[in-house]
């Protein structure tokens, strides 16, 4: 059984539809409830839920930004040429324009946050397995 099962039924927000639109982007499986899509706002925010081993692609924001709110379970977010993060309840994290990073569950958790995005992503390779099976948690 896979730790923080609880996450799965969302945490604070619903957990939302499987992620189908973004699928390719991803190596397991995501869901996005999104909370914020207001045309007049230059931000859009969601709810991203992960199960275990999920985790998205290396990707960079142009133009913009975005802000992780981890609102359950536990994950990873890594910056190219740097260790990777751990991550768990209220920690927060902000990647600024141009950083090339990625984020996901760890092997054994569902994971879950809020991301507020500004700009436009710009989807790159996936997340070797072998990078991710090399993180300890």
């Amino acid at each position: 059984m896979a730790k923080h099962e609880e996450v799965k039924n969302g945490v604070i927000f619903p957990v939302g539809e499987k992620n189908d639109a973004f699928a390719q982007f991803f190596v397991g499986q995501s869901y996005l409830q999104t909370l914020v899509a207001d045309p007049k706002v230059n931000v859009g925010v969601g709810n991203v839920t992960f199960e275990p081993g999920c985790r998205n692609n290396w990707q960079i924001h142009r133009d913009g930004f975005q802000i992780l709110l981890v609102t359950g379970g536990e994950g990873w977010y890594q910056e190219e040429g740097k260790t990777a993060q751990f991550l768990k309840a209220g920690d927060v994290i902000v990647t600024h324009d141009g950083v090339k990073h990625w984020h996901g569950a760890t092997k054994d958790s569902w994971f879950e946050h809020i991301a507020i995005t500004a700009g436009k992503p710009e989807w790159l390779e996936s997340v070797s397995d072998e990078l991710f099976d090399s993180l300890e948690d």
